[in-house]
């Protein structure tokens, strides 16, 4: 299996389909291919060779949609970047994986100067913007034309398909290697658990760098399924490609739906008729969000893709008929599904061993999703795969039908509208403050966001500073999504004997009397 294998199919059956809608321009399957196999050529021209990393720093777009497919089709490997990363821990994720090529666009071109300077295997920089070529930079629309289309290199089964980054526990971000068969695996799951059909569009509103996008989409390309691309989530862009485009399927996160359907532009003449299937991931819908989604979208099905980088992405999956009016009488809407097609899921102990029904414990997952392992980390990934288990660190009791419900997170991530941020990596940043002796960094509630980044500091002596002081220096090193939004100063952290920091003691007075779970 292989994650260009759906273009051949599409080109040999539906050539003339509408394969991409974006920017008021459609595309061919056969014009879209062709400008895919002249990108890998051009690459390869460039000195592009079998499992070189290939990484592009750009928002939404028909030419990222070309270069998911372009690099593989020519031999190379995917690292796209996360667009709101720092510029520090961008580097750090292209210095990492030795990206030799690197494709960016009008938002991103300024952070290219700094970027050329301090990733040392860089080799070229392709500018995939509509103004004029900055200095320094191959022009991406000259490279297509000059370069023939070149036959698919096929790598497949367990050649490396991408290097995915994500946050890490350390304060690095971690390079997760998914193969072509672990991408192809969560696809197939996909399309046999029935979200997705051919004759569908789908909405690539959520960013393409993320991998809860492509994993989305890649079943969608195998049933040679339209693509209908905006840069970015903006309620008043989704609501409007949703009529222009007749859209029928989304993958938008809770924050992004109850920010859709709160907006008023929802209340304005858009025909949404043609949206039929929504699909959330990153936490669970509060029932009251998705009755005001039900009210504003009728008729639409809301079905929850539980997952993570590391499995490709998708481990489980809680169907529409679950969020109906009747189907919320089981009790399974705060649920995360049970295992999709493909994966095996149970909750254990620290031993690794299989919990009791109703027992909180670890999520652990096993299949030919679950990833390769972390880009040159032998011990972080022996310590996250283990007896071919992938171990999530999410803390989850599975009930007598087999339903997993995720209660906590054992690594202490917060998620903020959709976004995993780990709390040692904030507090990495924080630490770097000359004012600060200690710190501990917890998400505590948000009526938006689900969850925000709340900092407790104790200061060294004698040392003053302020919460503006701490939230600026974070901004110099980590995404300001990641910066904590408040911060207490106080005299001490709560330890425990071994002297590790007591983080339940700092959430329990902002949780309580609230369901704690993840979002």
């Amino acid at each position: 299996m292989y994650i260009t294998q759906g273009l051949h199919r599409a080109l040999q059956q539906k050539p003339e389909a509408v394969a991409i809608r974006f920017a008021g321009q459609e595309l061919s399957y056969k014009a879209f291919i062709e400008r895919v196999a002249r990108l890998a050529g051009a690459l390869q021209a460039l000195g592009m060779e079998s499992g070189d990393r290939v990484a592009m720093l750009a928002l939404n777009s028909d030419r990222y949609l070309e270069y998911q497919f372009g690099v593989p089709w020519g031999g190379g490997v995917l690292n796209p970047c996360n667009i709101r990363w720092s510029a520090a821990e961008i580097i750090y994720s292209l210095q990492d994986s030795a990206s030799s090529i690197l494709l960016v666009d009008d938002t991103f071109k300024a952070m290219a100067g700094q970027i050329v300077k301090e990733v040392d295997s860089l080799r070229h920089v392709i500018y995939v913007g509509q103004g004029a070529t900055p200095a320094g930079m191959l022009r991406y629309a000259d490279l297509l034309a000059n370069s023939a289309p070149v036959a698919d290199a096929c790598r497949r089964g367990d050649d490396l398909a991408g290097v995915f980054y994500t946050g890490g526990t350390t304060g690095f971000p971690k390079g997760v290697m998914l193969s072509h068969r672990n991408l192809c695996t969560s696809a197939m799951s996909i399309l046999a658990e029935g979200l997705i059909q051919a004759e569908r569009s789908y909405l690539h509103a959520a960013p393409m760098f993320h991998l809860a996008d492509l994993g989305i989409s890649l079943p969608h390309w195998m049933c040679g399924n339209t693509h209908a691309v905006i840069p970015a989530f903006a309620p008043e862009a989704v609501l409007a490609s949703i009529a222009r485009d007749r859209v029928t399927d989304a993958l938008l996160v809770p924050t992004m739906i109850q920010m859709l359907v709160d907006h008023p532009a929802i209340k304005e003449a858009h025909d949404l008729s043609s949206l039929k299937r929504i699909v959330y991931g990153a936490s669970p819908i509060s029932e009251a969000v998705l009755d005001r989604a039900m009210a504003a979208l009728p008729g639409v099905e809301f079905v929850q893709a539980y997952g993570m980088t590391e499995l490709s992405p998708i481990a489980t999956v809680n169907h529409a008929w679950y969020h109906s009016a009747e189907g919320r009488k089981a009790g399974k809407l705060r649920s995360a599904g049970r295992a999709s097609f493909g994966a095996e899921v149970k909750i254990v102990d620290d031993a690794g061993v299989e919990l009791s029904r109703g027992t909180v414990g670890e999520v652990a997952v096993r299949g030919a999703n679950v990833m390769q392992g972390y880009w040159k980390k032998p011990g972080q990934t022996a310590a996250a795969i283990r007896n071919g288990w992938m171990h999530t660190g999410d803390g989850a009791y599975m009930d007598d039908d087999g339903f997993i419900f995720v209660v906590d997170r054992l690594k202490d991530m917060i998620i903020s509208g959709g976004e995993n941020i780990y709390s040692a990596e904030v507090e990495n940043a924080i630490a770097r403050h000359a004012a600060v002796a200690a710190c501990a960094v917890i998400g505590i509630p948000d009526a938006a966001w689900g969850e925000t980044v709340h900092a407790v500091i104790v200061s060294k002596p004698g040392a003053v500073s302020t919460a503006d002081d701490i939230i600026g220096h974070c901004k110099s090193l980590i995404a300001g999504y990641k910066c904590p939004r408040s911060i207490a100063f106080v005299d001490q952290l709560p330890l425990s004997g071994a002297g590790k920091i007591l983080k339940n003691k700092l959430r329990d007075p902002y949780w309580e009397g609230r369901e704690r779970s993840v979002g």
